[in-house]
């Protein structure tokens, strides 16, 4: 911002870009569906330059005029979904911590957000999301089986995939948890690349993220997947549908972990021995069309996260 602009100014002229992204956001379909991972940005800045209770301020008065304007919940869900996000982001820069420091901040902050998100479409429209999103599903799939079913197909062979969709269903009810966690991260992801690309033009910058071939994980991981494999097997034997549900998000968030670490095992190998980027590109395909191939570096990813291999058997 010019050095002539107040700092009053200058927080109503973010908190007024946020609100014209928000609405850009609800009413221009493709656009919006862009500009929705801005508007995390004018947030960030602000509290960036201005400090977390000007951050806080601004995001209440940005909510408000959304709900004036178009409605509190879709207004909720801008401010939940990425607004709190910028504020936690700016927080953290203002405080000089760590690029990775700042983005376990915002992941934390944008997962207590979708779970309060959803806790107030349960408390004021009385609207269960899980069961929701689950229901829309199964119509998917009994208007894909009458679809089948008009064209001739086999009925046997209809009702033998109808048996398999409700074991389906109900997986997915189980793992919502862990799709939570995985929205939290892409609202996380999206605010962080925003930033990252706003903040230099404003005379403002972020710190660095470590390269993607010297990513490391807590060895804890290690042990959740342990923990995760043997709760699935016991609740499935014994008949323990809590213990299940606990260890199948056990082991579904430790297996991508242990996929990010193999990845990045993969990566420190490849610069290591110089492999080039078509070679690389190539073995990426392979990778991410061959399931047993990402098991096994996601097993190996999580194997490092105890033994690092790098430190082991790459000492220069």
């Amino acid at each position: 911002m010019g050095r002539n602009i107040t700092p009053t100014v200058e927080g109503g002229l973010l908190v007024a870009i946020t609100v014209i992204m928000g609405l850009v956001t609800v009413y221009v379909p493709i656009l919006g569906m862009f500009l929705e991972f801005f508007c995390a940005v004018p947030l960030a800045l602000l509290t960036a330059r201005q400090g977390a209770g000007k951050g806080l301020t601004a995001l209440v008065v940005a909510f408000i005029l959304l709900a004036i304007l178009i409605s509190p919940l879709l207004a909720a869900r801008i401010v939940l979904s990425f607004g709190i996000c910028g504020v936690a982001l700016g927080w953290c820069v203002r405080k000089n911590f760590g690029a990775v420091r700042i983005f376990l901040t915002t992941l934390i902050v944008a997962s207590a957000a979708q779970v309060l998100s959803l806790w107030l479409l349960l408390v004021i429209m009385d609207v269960n999301f899980i069961e929701t999103q689950v229901e829309m599903v199964r119509e998917s799939f009994n208007e894909s089986f009458a679809m089948y079913e008009g064209m001739g197909v086999d009925k046997a062979r209809i009702n033998e995939a109808k048996s398999q969709v409700e074991p389906a269903l109900q997986t997915l009810t189980f793992l919502m948890p862990t799709l939570l966690m995985l929205s939290a991260l892409i609202n996380s992801v999206a605010v962080w690349f925003t930033s990252k690309w706003i903040f230099p033009k404003l005379q403002m910058k972020l710190p660095t993220m470590p390269s993607f071939a010297e990513w490391k994980f807590p060895a804890l991981f290690f042990y959740t997947g342990i923990i995760g494999g043997l709760g699935i097997y016991w609740g499935l034997t014994r008949g323990w549908t809590e213990i299940y549900e606990i260890s199948l998000n056990l082991t579904i968030v430790s297996m991508i972990i242990g996929l990010l670490q193999g990845l990045a095992l993969l990566s420190f190998v490849f610069d290591r021995y110089k492999i080039s980027k078509i070679m690389r590109r190539i073995f990426y395909v392979i990778l991410a069309l061959n399931m047993f191939l990402l098991q096994l570096v996601a097993i190996t990813g999580l194997v490092d996260t105890l033994f690092d291999y790098r430190k082991r058997l790459f000492k220069d």
